[in-house]
């Protein structure tokens, strides 16, 4: 069985992850979309949190699993039995950060491959941050988040 493991803060999902996890899933026999519980980001979603709106955003992928992680992501690959690590790009300002990421992660597990799945130019400009911003001031984020996602935004920015 053909694995790869889809790692990200995912806070929150936008439809970029969900069209990059659905590309993922033609690719692979199994897709683990892991929820990284330990961050350098302050997120704004708890664990449990982000692991449901995953869920409830990935169901009508049948081959994919959300899970959550706090190790090394090689570290849980190797864990998970998977052959590969998928990371999205957006944009030629993603391409430093994730080539430098890569490369580490090919340090510590030489097995272990990093496939870039381009995202669609529709979802190139997205990014978690500026989705909880344009939420934050009472900005409309349909059609760029799963449905679930926005309320679950427009409830906590309420609170």
């Amino acid at each position: 069985m053909k694995r790869a493991i889809y790692p990200g803060t995912f806070d929150p999902v936008t439809n970029g992850h969900i069209h990059i996890a659905e590309r993922a899933c033609k690719l692979f026999d199994e897709v683990i979309i892991a929820i990284s519980a330990v961050s350098y980001k302050n997120t704004f979603f708890s664990v449990s949190e982000r692991v449901e709106l995953m869920q409830e955003s990935v169901k009508h992928l049948k081959n994919a699993k959300v899970e959550s992680f706090s190790i090394l992501s090689v570290e849980y690959a190797e864990q998970r039995q998977a052959q590969a690590l998928i990371r999205g790009l957006r944009a030629i300002t993603d391409f430093e950060y994730e080539m430098q990421l890569a490369a580490m992660n090919k340090r510590l597990n030489s097995n272990l491959e990093t496939l870039f799945l381009m995202t669609s130019g529709e979802y190139s400009f997205l990014s978690s941050s500026v989705i909880k911003q344009v939420s934050m001031l009472g900005g409309s984020v349909k059609n760029l988040v799963p449905d679930v996602v926005e309320e679950m935004l427009k409830k906590k920015y309420k609170a």
